[in-house]
């Protein structure tokens, strides 16, 4: 079992720098997501089905995204 998150740029952040978030893959109950630009501060866990619900409300624009 893997213990120690697996760190990837969102595919919600943009190329340029600037307001990037990372998520770690790979833990069964949680799904970390940390700011890029400040990796060993905090980082924020949702449950699986809570991440899940929450991209999903971006996908279909229950929640508006910023560009």
């Amino acid at each position: 079992m893997q213990t120690d998150p697996a760190w990837r740029k969102s595919t919600y952040s943009g190329s340029e720098g600037g307001n990037c978030i990372e998520v770690a893959d790979g833990l069964a109950e949680a799904v970390p997501v940390r700011d890029s630009k400040d990796p060993d501060g905090p980082a924020l866990a949702f449950t699986p089905d809570a991440w899940r619900a929450f991209i999903t409300a971006i996908h279909t624009g229950e929640l508006a995204t910023h560009t």
